[in-house]
């Protein structure tokens, strides 16, 4: 029997923990993506024997557990306490209880079940994890029935329960309480961390992994999201963005379809915002596959691109999740709809383009930033009580018109705009960077008074706030902070003009009615937003709109077809659709697009529509010395010895791997476990070689000597 390969050696840039992937593998070859962290999933009883694996093949390790849904059957069925806890399952309004699968229930998260998920993480602490990763708390909207949530609900509330799908404020209080369910349950783990630290004088983390609000709006699921960034003991997020929700259809000029670049960005955009000024971090998922097995390899590819796009133009972030599940990317075969004798397995090209890719990702901490884009400083205001209108008896619109309405014709148009989290505007500098700001209450609320006057504030200072409003949303009336319990009439709205001092009546009729309000000002648009998405004229009305609003903030307007911008020596880019007539931009310069398994130079790089391109700048690396400039697989530089460059290099198993080096001159010999290579090419025009070998899941021994 083969024995398990050596520990790759220990890389010092690691301890930063730029890249990770999470795995319910014990260590194997086709799991082995040499990222700095292995994220071992689930509390099962081999947790502790996958911790070891991974950290015996080099990896810093973290456990990520579901904490509303996983193999909790022990919890279920009595086990744990002696008491039978299925009717904490999430159950919807005809009695049906919600399964991930079998009886892998959605939880209605009681106080025992926040002490249960204790009990299972302290197995993890003991076995030396450095971090614990709590995924996903998500309570179904169309949940809400269960014995469980009924008795949280007289706890919570001190009043008997009401069916959610019967009133707008019965939907809005099980909303409420959802949110703060999981939120409790989270605290509970946290402090229970928080605790073992202390005893022991360790300092493991705890993170939320969550897909972005605008998607759990989406989906109609309720989360806590900005509200985890306040608990004590939560060090930050990893974005659960990838194809699998970005590629959820939506509206743009009245018409439905994927846009997954666009999308993917929004969601990004949205879950930085979560964190920005409040000390927090946020780990950015990508994934090279998805959740859905139906589709082929080329649509998983192009998706993946598109989305790995979007998150890099995101520069304030530099932590990635590169892959979950990498043994389902490296070993399973696509579509799952097709015949077993149709279904492939990874495209080679495509296992070489993803290790690129996920090596260079190590390298985005880079504080020189240069955007290539439209106008910049414009925002939207998103609030986590978007999620808590998605149900009956009056769900907001069912594709998020109101709000792809008011983002995506500033997106299709080159312009980054920024989702703002509404709940985060209290925090010191938040709106730095802002100048003009949307904001609709349609299909959203203010959670709290306290939002109103900092954002009052920002207009006297010189900002331009533009309401998209009619007023007519029916969750205007539940009983909330702004009708003091229902005592009065008063909208949310009329409550933050109050703020500006402002009233209704000044705001004369016509096109754009405006009132000025210290240096700044506010522009109120009396329509639903969701008329925004639904037609061409109603798009490039909202775009005059903004454009004024632009100027008044003293904003150059400007329009491209395309995102893109410089992170030190990388540029991303991509060229959008559906968005301004005229010839594509060309980058021009000498470049690798990485996304080019091949890593072949070009020195024109067109963004035409639907181009997605990560290309890294020849001349921004050059070097007289032999320097490695992209690898797919880890590389880790060993010390030089007289004429020989030589790195520690390990990758996937049985996957291609191609280096490219900067080189003033060819070498004498390219060695791999002192075996010469004749698979290297040097080009002396470009001053590049590449060297091309099969990669496996042991360290070996590259050797340049000239």
């Amino acid at each position: 029997m083969r024995a398990d390969p050596p520990a790759f050696p220990e890389d010092p840039a690691a301890s930063q923990e730029r890249t990770s992937f999470q795995t319910s593998k014990p260590w194997s070859p086709d799991g082995n993506l040499r990222a700095d962290v292995a994220m071992v999933y689930g509390l099962g009883p081999t947790m502790p024997d996958r911790v070891k694996s991974w950290r015996d093949r080099g990896y810093r390790v973290h456990l990520m557990t579901g904490v509303s849904w996983g193999e909790y059957q022990d919890y279920l069925y009595g086990r744990f306490d002696g008491v039978n806890h299925v009717d904490n399952a999430q159950t919807d309004r005809r009695g049906r209880v919600i399964s991930h699968g079998g009886d892998v229930y959605y939880m209605c998260p009681a106080e025992n079940f926040g002490k249960f998920l204790c009990v299972g993480v302290q197995r993890a602490l003991d076995a030396g994890v450095e971090a614990v990763h709590l995924e996903e708390p998500e309570f179904w909207a169309r949940a809400g029935y269960s014995e469980g949530f009924k008795r949280e609900w007289q706890s919570y509330y001190h009043e008997p329960w009401q069916p959610p799908h019967e009133s707008v404020d019965g939907q809005w209080r099980a909303s409420k309480l959802k949110y703060f369910l999981y939120r409790r349950a989270l605290q509970q783990v946290f402090d229970h961390v928080q605790a073992f630290n202390q005893r022991t004088g360790k300092k493991v983390r705890c993170y939320v992994p969550t897909h972005s609000l605008i998607n759990y709006a989406h989906w109609c699921i309720v989360s806590p999201e900005s509200s985890l960034a306040k608990l004590a003991g939560c060090d930050g997020y990893i974005a659960q963005v990838w194809t699998g929700t970005s590629r959820t259809p939506n509206h743009f000029r009245g018409v439905r379809k994927e846009r997954t670049f666009e999308t993917a960005f929004l969601e990004y955009g949205a879950m930085q915002n979560l964190v920005r000024a409040t000390g927090r971090s946020v780990w950015y998922l990508n994934d090279p596959i998805e959740d859905n097995p139906g589709h082929d390899w080329t649509d998983y590819r192009t998706n993946w691109e598109s989305t790995l796009v979007a998150s890099l133009l995101q520069p304030d972030v530099w932590q990635y999740e590169v892959a979950p599940w990498p043994e389902r990317i490296f070993g399973g075969k696509y579509p799952r709809t097709a015949k077993p004798e149709d279904r492939k397995s990874i495209p080679p090209e495509y296992a070489t383009e993803l290790q690129v890719v996920m090596q260079a990702l190590a390298d985005m901490r880079q504080p020189k930033v240069q955007w290539d884009s439209g106008t910049r400083g414009i925002g939207v205001l998103i609030s986590d009580s978007m999620m808590f209108q998605r149900e009956q008896p009056t769900p907001s619109d069912p594709n998020m018109a109101q709000f792809y309405g008011l983002t995506l014709p500033l997106v299709k148009r080159g312009i980054p705009v920024t989702p703002v989290q509404l709940e985060n505007v209290m925090l010191p500098g938040f709106l730095e960077g802002q100048r003009v700001l949307v904001l609709s209450y349609q299909g959203q609320k203010p959670l709290s008074a306290d939002v109103h006057p900092p954002l009052a504030a920002w207009v006297r200072r010189g900002g331009v706030l533009v309401v998209v409003d009619d007023d007519s949303d029916p969750y205007n009336r539940v009983r909330e902070w702004w009708n003091h319990e229902g005592g009065d009439r008063t909208i949310p709205r009329q409550h933050l003009f109050t703020e500006l001092g402002l009233k209704d009546e000044a705001f004369a009729t016509g096109d754009l009615p405006t009132q000025r309000v210290g240096k700044g000002a506010v522009m109120w648009v009396r329509e639903t937003p969701v008329r925004f998405a639904l037609s061409r004229e109603a798009d490039a009305r909202l775009t005059d709109i903004y454009r004024a609003a632009a100027k008044r903030a003293g904003l150059t307007w400007t329009e491209t077809a395309h995102l893109a911008i410089r992170r030190g020596p990388y540029v991303i880019g991509g060229g959008l659709d559906e968005s301004i007539p005229g010839a594509p931009k060309v980058l021009k310069g000498r470049f690798v697009n990485l996304f080019d398994p091949e890593l072949r130079v070009q020195r024109n790089v067109a963004l035409n529509p639907g181009a997605r391109v990560f290309l890294l700048d020849l001349d921004a690396v050059s070097s007289k010395q032999p320097r490695l400039l992209a690898s797919a697989a880890k590389a880790l530089p060993r010390p030089v010895a007289g004429n020989v460059r030589s790195w520690t290099v390990e990758g996937v198993g049985n996957t291609p791997a191609v280096f490219l080096f900067s080189a003033a001159r060819a070498p004498k010999s390219v060695r791999l476990d002192h075996v010469g290579l004749d698979t290297v090419h040097f080009d002396p025009a470009e001053g590049l070689l590449h060297v091309r070998f099969p990669n496996e899941s042991r360290p070996r021994i590259l050797e340049l000597e000239f």
